[in-house]
């Protein structure tokens, strides 16, 4: 939504592909969650067609989602994404937070924690401290940086590579683990396991969380819009092409899981992927599989650099955030300071130690902006009419609807099961009110002081 009207300044160029775009979606995605998550499920689910199940509903509602902002993106093809839908929905006021809760942890602190998780397993092969493995993590951040601060091309280039390394890994434990692994019982049962506890339905919920947790990310595409080659028909391509493709991949990984381990192995190592691999390629799986980690989440932190600071460049045009973040590289187009400014703000989180407990408070209230921003669908098809589309929502209103009632019972299953980190979530985002307007008042005072 930028305002600027000095068309002598540099702006950002469109110069990214579909299938650039499309790797964008799938590497935001798939990042550590496939490799750790479903541990935590086999605790909560001890079922494989439960699991199968919940990876399955998962899916659909990852579909709703990535076909419901296809039509955002498509029908405002801007920098800044999803700041750019909430401010036009619901108010500036709505953008900024959304944007203030990314710089702020949503995004650094998820960057700070990826970023451990790569460092960390470089320890598979070199001994590191827990301040080795903070400082292995802040380099990685800064050549991060470095790539994406010459230019979107390169970011984009990055982004394409690792993805596709990633997903060569995942099929690569995909198809080896059904022809070399053996199963030494019936991998498929039982369908309901007599000792579950808590009840099925409270079972259900609790891993839902973790499969939600491991689906979010195609919204990154979004924020990259002002720099893709014809949006209009790209963005739709990629989110909803990225999204299946992760949905398959998915499903097929946890069906190898459950093949190769029996339910009470997988609930009980927080290696699954290692553990699978090395039934069939033995010492060295579990090598391998750190190899595909380190290149998976080193990836995804790489889209996580380039992505965001479109969010920081949106807002600094429209007035709401430190104007420097809306300077764009007159050779490399890229916006250089709202990279370096979100990159140094995610060293010191890695630093500081403290995030990892800001990051389940801001994860709460993210959740609140998905369903808003899925529900800004209906707002855009009352307030907007006449406004070409050039994709609509497949399915519309149900899928819609369905992503945005189940975005919904996140929150409040959240507010319920941990009512004091939902209310120091919205407590934290509430803390950018005042900054807004202050923005708000400063943007005004400007050219009248100038």
């Amino acid at each position: 939504m930028p305002n600027t009207t000095d068309d002598s300044a540099p702006k950002l160029l469109r110069r990214l592909s579909t299938f650039d775009m499309t790797m964008i979606v799938i590497g935001s995605i798939i990042g550590a969650g496939i490799f750790m998550t479903p541990s935590s499920i086999a605790q909560v689910l001890p079922s494989p067609v439960l699991i199968i199940f919940v990876w399955a509903l998962g899916g659909v509602m990852a579909l709703c989602g990535a076909l419901t902002y296809a039509e955002l993106g498509a029908m405002m093809p801007e920098a800044g994404g999803v700041y750019v839908y909430l401010s036009k929905a619901y108010g500036g006021l709505w953008g900024f937070l959304y944007g203030w809760a990314y710089f702020i942890v949503v995004n650094t602190g998820g960057l700070a924690a990826i970023a451990l998780v790569y460092a960390s397993y470089f320890g598979y092969f070199i001994h590191l401290s827990a301040v080795g493995v903070k400082a292995a993590a802040a380099l990685g951040i800064i050549v991060l940086t470095g790539v994406n601060y010459f230019g979107v091309k390169m970011g984009g280039a990055f982004a394409s590579l690792f993805t596709v390394l990633k997903v060569i890994a995942i099929t690569g434990l995909i198809i080896l683990g059904f022809t070399l692994g053996k199963s030494d019982s019936s991998p498929f049962l039982p369908i309901i396991p007599a000792n579950m506890s808590g009840g099925l339905t409270n079972s259900l919920a609790l891993a839902m969380v973790g499969v939600l947790w491991a689906y979010g990310g195609w919204q990154h595409a979004t924020f990259l819009a002002g720099e893709a080659k014809d949006p209009r028909r790209s963005l739709p391509v990629s989110i909803i092409a990225g999204t299946l493709v992760v949905i398959v991949a998915y499903i097929l990984v946890n069906l190898v899981y459950l093949y190769l381990l029996p339910v009470s192995g997988i609930s009980s190592t927080t290696r699954v992927a290692a553990d699978a691999a090395q039934r069939f390629l033995g010492p060295a799986g579990g090598t391998l599989i750190s190899v595909a980690i380190i290149v998976s989440t080193f990836g995804t932190a790489g889209i996580y650099t380039l992505s965001a600071p479109r969010i920081y460049y949106a807002m600094a045009e429209d007035g709401v955030f430190f104007r420097k973040t809306a300077y764009v590289h007159p050779k490399y187009h890229t916006p250089t300071f709202s990279i370096i400014f979100q990159s140094a703000w995610v060293i010191v989180l890695l630093m500081s130690g403290n995030f990892l407990q800001l990051i389940t408070y801001a994860i709460f209230a993210d959740w609140i902006f998905f369903a808003l921003t899925a529900a800004s669908v209906f707002v855009f098809r009352r307030k907007l009419k006449n406004v070409e589309r050039p994709y609509k929502t497949f399915g519309y209103p149900y899928t819609t609807l369905f992503f945005v009632l189940v975005a919904s019972w996140f929150v409040v299953n959240t507010l319920i099961t941990a009512p004091l980190q939902s209310f120091a979530g919205l407590a934290f985002i509430s803390l950018g009110i005042p900054i807004y307007y202050y923005w708000r008042r400063k943007a005004k005072a400007a050219p009248a002081s100038g």
